[in-house]
């Protein structure tokens, strides 16, 4: 984990930036299919979405969330995932899906810089590494 500062550009450009958007969701989702059959079960997605911690922190902080209502929160997102409601995620399912809630991300930000702790190999991670890099080279 790392401390980094960020903004609605970071992430907007990295998912603007096909090639290395492309790349990354695909390692993540080769990552993510434990049985290498090109798609992501419920059980497969399931650890990348309880990785988000969306309901068991409150500012950092843990709270004590209802086992139940965790079930639930993640089959409501795995159904998001899910647009073919087959009960699988595919590669483009998963890209699109992300890319929508990387996009929502950005949009709530705004442009203001905020400062956030970020897991390392996360897609916001990568994405102000990307922005490091770019800025490295032009300097």
């Amino acid at each position: 984990m790392s401390v980094e500062v960020l903004d609605s550009g970071t992430i907007v450009n990295f998912v603007e930036d096909e090639e290395a958007f492309n790349v990354s969701i695909r390692d993540r989702f080769s990552h993510l299919d434990a049985d290498h059959d090109g798609l992501l079960s419920y059980s497969e997605l399931l650890k990348e979405l309880q990785s988000l911690r969306v309901l068991e922190t409150h500012f950092g902080i843990d709270n004590q969330t209802d086992p139940k209502e965790l079930a639930d929160h993640y089959k409501s997102l795995f159904v998001q995932f899910d647009h073919d409601s087959n009960g699988t995620v595919d590669l483009e399912e998963f890209k699109s899906e992300t890319k929508r809630m990387m996009l929502a991300m950005a949009n709530g930000m705004g442009f203001l810089p905020v400062q956030m702790v970020l897991e390392e190999g996360s897609f916001l991670k990568i994405a102000v590494e990307r922005e490091s890099n770019k800025l490295g080279l032009a300097a």
